[in-house]
């Protein structure tokens, strides 16, 4: 089953940000958001993924489908990276922890605390945390800040790997991952209108 999003609006703050958003994700498939700083792509992600209501339109996708990564790498410091995936494993009821460690280029660090792995390290366990999910629809917003070229196209591979099977990627980013054969889709021409005032302004309200 498809993602679906059908004439989506989104808002921060208060303030509808997007509109009309449309577009649908089969399997085997990734779409790239791009668009401008503030034109809401972490907005679009976070109600897709269920953080926050849309202002309209609809979402479909099957149940239990979808797995979100934002900037926050979710680990829990004074476990070591083993530890860490086992334990989002637990939580989703599958396995797969030894295979995302060296998905990931994590074997040599799985004795390690969080605490003490550096950022770019941090970024690959949060990102190998997608492994251990089940979830067959990724939805990531920048996942590869702090990594390196090499880890930038070691995550490519392991997307292109879950696409592989069957799995679908949603990505907001402005960093180039190779993925030429993911479709783009420029949010600017959703950027909400300006809300139009009509009559006379301030004097209005006091007549």
């Amino acid at each position: 089953m498809d993602l679906v999003v059908d004439n989506l609006a989104v808002a921060r703050g208060g303030l509808t940000v997007l509109e009309g958003v449309s577009f649908s994700v089969a399997p085997g498939q990734a779409l790239i958001l791009r668009g401008p700083n503030g034109v809401g792509k972490t907005t679009l992600l976070r109600t897709l993924a269920g953080l926050q209501p849309s202002v309209a339109g609809t979402v479909s996708a099957p149940p239990e489908s979808l797995t979100y990564a934002a900037h926050a790498d979710g680990l829990k410091a004074v476990l070591s990276v083993e530890e860490n995936l086992q334990f989002w494993a637990a939580i989703h009821g599958v396995g797969g922890v030894q295979d995302a460690m060296a998905q990931m280029n994590l074997w040599d660090l799985r004795a390690r605390r969080a605490a003490n792995l550096s950022a770019g390290q941090k970024r690959r366990l949060g990102l190998a945390r997608l492994l251990v999910t089940g979830r067959a629809i990724w939805v990531l917003d920048e996942p590869t800040v702090s990594l390196d070229v090499a880890s930038v196209a070691l995550f490519a591979g392991v997307v292109r790997g879950h696409l592989g099977g069957g799995g679908m990627v949603l990505i907001a980013t402005h960093i180039d991952l190779g993925l030429t054969e993911a479709a783009v889709l420029d949010l600017g021409p959703f950027k909400a209108r300006a809300p139009v005032v009509t009559g006379g302004g301030f004097d209005e309200a006091f007549t």
